[in-house]
């Protein structure tokens, strides 16, 4: 099968997209799709790819921004502002595909995990995708639209937030609860963990990592993968 880290390439929004594939040691197992923050395919997802893999999981991140990566807010929130939402969701849209394709892949449906921006990207395209995405996991993240249509969601869903996080409060948090439960008639499994946004990234810039709510969410999140995915 080659390396078990590799820059991968697949079909995208009409061109060629490419992303980070880690394969676990047994080279076989469920798929895992790991979506970005705004800072892009930075070291810190590269590295929960690798945690992922080291767990029985074939993990991929498609880089969205094609090989950028911000150095601060300002840059940031440019790129995420020129990503057109189209173009993002095509993107996973195949890596879905390549997951699915891949031979290392056992089973017919994947998880998601998203972080920050990636965290609404994962809700979206468990929508688009239905019973494709057996399993999504938000960090931190919620569809820019609040009026987000979530009847295509057949995912199980976990959700991780932060209790001090202005970005998603957990008044907003509990209101796309609600509405994911209502059209997909399966109340989602949401956690607030007494921390800020980005707390489970240890390269986070404001230094809002926290090491332990960080490692909490990691073992819920693996027990609800092998759960939906094993």
């Amino acid at each position: 099968m080659g390396s078990s880290r590799q820059n991968v390439t697949f079909p995208g929004n009409g061109d060629t997209a490419h992303g980070y594939l880690a394969l676990p040691p047994q080279g076989m197992g469920p798929a895992v799709l790991v979506v970005q923050e705004w800072w892009g395919l930075t070291g810190h997802i590269a590295d929960l790819v690798d945690r992922f893999a080291a767990e029985g999981f074939v993990a991929l991140a498609p880089d969205l921004y094609g090989g950028a990566v911000a150095h601060d807010r300002a840059e940031a929130a440019r790129m995420l502002a020129e990503l057109p939402a189209e173009q993002a969701a095509r993107d996973l849209r195949g890596a879905v595909g390549f997951l699915l394709d891949h031979p290392g892949v056992v089973g017919d449906a994947i998880g998601v995990v998203g972080l920050c921006m990636g965290g609404g990207l994962a809700l979206v395209l468990a929508a688009q995708e239905g019973d494709r995405v057996a399993a999504v996991v938000p960090f931190y993240g919620l569809p820019e639209d609040e009026g987000f249509d979530y009847r295509g969601v057949t995912a199980h869903v976990l959700g991780h937030y932060a209790e001090q996080d202005r970005s998603y409060p957990p008044a907003a948090v509990d209101e796309a609860a609600i509405r994911i439960g209502e059209a997909t008639d399966r109340r989602p499994e949401i956690h607030f963990y007494p921390a800020g946004h980005a707390f489970m990234n240890d390269e986070d810039p404001r230094g809002r990592y926290d090491a332990l709510q960080a490692r909490i969410a990691w073992q819920r999140t693996l027990s609800f993968l092998w759960g939906h995915l094993g």
